[in-house]
Formats: C-alpha cells, structure tokens, sequence
C-alpha cells in the first residue's frame, strides 16, 4: 500500500510540472503569434514573462486563491473543537501533518482541500455538512480530504483552479484584441488571423478538459484510501448519499468545482440512474451513485 503511495504521489507531482509546462507553451505560442501578427516582439516578451510569473504564482499562492473563491474562513478552534479533533486524530492515522481548517459558511454540506503538499495543506468545511452530519460521517468526508493530501492531488488540483482560469482569461483577451484592432492588421494576413482565433478558442477548452478528467480520476481513489483510514466505508457512504440530496452551493465557481468532494452546482441530479453521456463526460466528479455502490462493496 505504501508503495503504491509514493507512486500515485510521484505521479501526482509529474502531472503537475506537465501542466506547468503545458501552460508556458499555451501562453509563450499566444504570445508568439500576436507578436508576429503585429510586427511587436515586446508581446512575446511580455508572454514570457507573464506565463513565468503565473507559474510561481500557481505553485505558491494557489491555495489562498482557492479559499479566497470559496471564502473561507479559519475555524475557530474553540467553536469547532470536535472538527478539530476529528482532523488531528485522522492526520496522525495517516501520518501526516495536521492541515489547517477552514469553514464555509453555507447550508450545502460539501468539502475540499487545498495546498501544495501536505505540510502546506487546508480543509474546508462547510457549515452545511458539520450540522447535517454525523460523527463517523463527518470522518469519512475528512479521511477522504486527507486522502487528497497525503496522495499530491491538492497540488494538482489547486494548481489548475489558477492555471486554466488565466488561461480562460488571456485566450478571451486575444480575441477581444484582435477584434478591436483596426481593419487593415486583420485583412493582413487572413489565415494568419483565422488560426490565431482558433488557437485562442481551443485554450480554455484544453485547461477546461485537463481540469476535468483530473478531478475524475482522482475521487475514486481517495473514496478508497478515505475508507480504509477509518476503517468504516459506510460513514464516507452515507455521507455522500446526504450531500447528493442537498441543495447546490450558495457560491460556486467553475474554477473551484473541481476541489469539493461533490458536485457544488447540482449535486442532487447525480442521484438519477441514468446519466447522458456528454454529462458524464463535462462533470467534474464521477456519479455520485457509483462511489457510494464501490464504498458498500468493500
């Protein structure tokens, strides 16, 4: 098990300095174009810059933009003594350290984590699931959190929130540009510009299916790891049952649905049997239903 740990860790990172390096060629090709189109090598310069700066960004700051999207808020530990108790005596089981807890205050109950390895790592619950779940609930959505932490996905995963939103961004910036630039840099070079679109178009999808095949993936197994740190699947099961009946998010973002355990914007239609497939293949999360059905199989 340990083993197969550090490999899902190892792999976890490697993806990470992938998306790095996916997002530098995203950014410095915008930029490369531009500047040719416009004659303007200070454009690329600029990408250059930018994509670098957005790097170290992403890596260390992700985190607090994260829970700044989410607005979080740090628990007070004398009104949340129980969640931090819950939270300590779960880290020391999984042997790392305990990440900091954060509070949403929201009905929905749902949770994430966040961070960039396990000694820079945060929780956030919200106000929903610590009133509507129970004790060996509340642990099976914590171990499953933890579970985020101790395999690398927080740094994955929090790294995208930053990335594919910049990328969203700058490829909508392009287009705004090149549209409002005068005709005759426009009639210049016509298939020049019809690819430059293109590319610009196809940006933020890209981020978009990145960001969404890794949130997929990575539920299953910490469902798994979540279940075997309390050694009780069914709290982890019950708990998904209770946040898929519950109303979505009061804020939700697209940059951050990826984070939470659930589905934020319509977690209870996962409930339904049968799902379309451009459904299935646009959630961020796998059906909700499916999860619960392997956590009663162990």
């Amino acid at each position: 098990m340990t083993n197969n740990l550090y490999s899902f860790r190892d792999a976890n990172i490697r993806k990470t300095w992938l998306i790095f390096s996916l997002f530098l060629l995203v950014i410095i090709g915008l930029g490369w174009f531009f500047s040719y189109f416009y004659n303007d090598p200070q454009i690329l310069y600029f990408a250059v810059a930018f994509s670098l700066f957005f790097n170290l960004l992403a890596y260390w700051k992700s985190d607090k933009v994260a829970l700044a999207i989410a607005k979080a808020k740090e628990a007070d530990k004398n009104n949340f003594l129980e969640i931090y108790r819950i939270v300590e005596n779960l880290s020391i089981t999984a042997g790392i350290p305990t990440p900091k807890i954060y509070i949403i205050e929201d009905p929905s109950p749902n949770a994430f984590a966040t961070g960039r390895n396990p000694q820079n790592a945060a929780i956030a619950l919200t106000t929903g699931l610590i009133e509507r779940l129970n004790r060996s609930e509340i642990e099976g959505v914590v171990a499953h959190e933890l579970s985020h932490i101790r395999n690398y996905d927080i740094l994955l995963s929090t790294v995208v929130v930053v990335l594919v939103g910049i990328i969203s961004l700058l490829a909508d910036f392009f287009i705004r540009l090149t549209w409002f630039r005068k005709n005759d840099d426009r009639e210049r070079n016509p298939l020049l510009m019809m690819i430059g679109l293109i590319f610009a178009i196809l940006a933020p999808l890209i981020g978009t299916l990145i960001q969404l095949a890794i949130s997929r993936k990575r539920e299953f197994l910490a469902d798994a790891s979540g279940a075997l740190l309390t050694r009780y699947p069914e709290g982890l099961a019950s708990a998904l049952e209770k946040i898929a009946s519950a109303p979505p998010l009061r804020r939700a973002y697209n940059a951050t649905a990826h984070l939470f355990i659930a589905n934020p914007f319509k977690a209870d239609a996962e409930k339904k049997e049968k799902i379309p497939l451009l459904v299935r293949l646009f959630s961020t999360h796998p059906p909700i239903q499916e999860r619960i059905r392997i956590l009663r199989e162990m």
